[in-house]
């Protein structure tokens, strides 16, 4: 693991091993109730995931945030060459990070995490208690997405608010988070932009999509 961090970080120095959260086990309470257990531990654990000798699920938790415009379509963003996902167009969202001991990590940490990232990677602010829990997905390597749907807001707003972000991360020598954003109405759209997605962004596309026709 170690090697292949040292491996990664040559190739990518902006890599950063910092502490964050692997699905343990998903199982369900009751019919309306999802239980996930996890643990500690930083980011290098993932590069076990590609070992040919060695390779583990290690599943990630994680969050993201479905911003609709008011005109019906959901905002994307495509990860710079500094994240996990370089070039990859995703919902504004992150890995988690483990809480302090005695703190919970309930719905309620999950969605503070998830009003955050929709501030550090569009600039939008949203208070937490606004974000409507939306859908709970599994990805590759059983990965867990919580995702939370955040109010409509006019694309023109957002498309400036994320200018003034760019422009404020720039001029303190920090790169964006996401190096572009488009809006979309369905899955279809989506692969217009060209490039590549995230796995379960088609599926969440598809999700907005036929809520937005109903």
């Amino acid at each position: 693991m170690d090697r292949r961090w040292e491996q990664a970080v040559e190739a990518n120095p902006a890599l950063f091993d910092g502490p964050t959260v692997v699905c343990a086990s998903v199982s369900w309470k009751d019919p309306e109730t999802l239980r996930l257990a996890w643990y500690r531990a930083t980011y290098r654990l993932f590069l076990l995931r590609r070992d040919p000798e060695h390779g583990l699920p290690v599943p990630s938790v994680f969050v993201s945030v479905a911003q609709p415009t008011d005109d019906g379509r959901l905002l994307v963003g495509r990860g710079a060459s500094s994240t996990s996902h370089p070039g990859a167009w995703q919902l504004p969202g992150g890995t988690m990070e483990p809480t302090r001991t005695g703190v919970a990590l309930d719905t309620e940490c999950l969605r503070r995490h998830a009003a955050r990232e929709l501030v550090e990677e569009v600039g939008h602010v949203v208070a937490s208690e606004a974000l409507e829990l939306w859908t709970v997905t599994r990805g590759h390597h059983g990965s867990v997405g919580v995702h939370f749907r955040a109010p409509a807001r006019p694309a023109d707003a957002l498309t400036e608010q994320y200018a003034r972000l760019v422009a404020a991360e720039t001029a303190q020598g920090r790169t964006p988070e996401l190096d572009r954003i488009a809006f979309i109405r369905s899955p279809a759209e989506l692969g217009e932009l060209g490039g590549t997605s995230v796995n379960v962004l088609p599926v969440l596309a598809a999700r907005h999509a036929v809520g937005m026709s109903s």
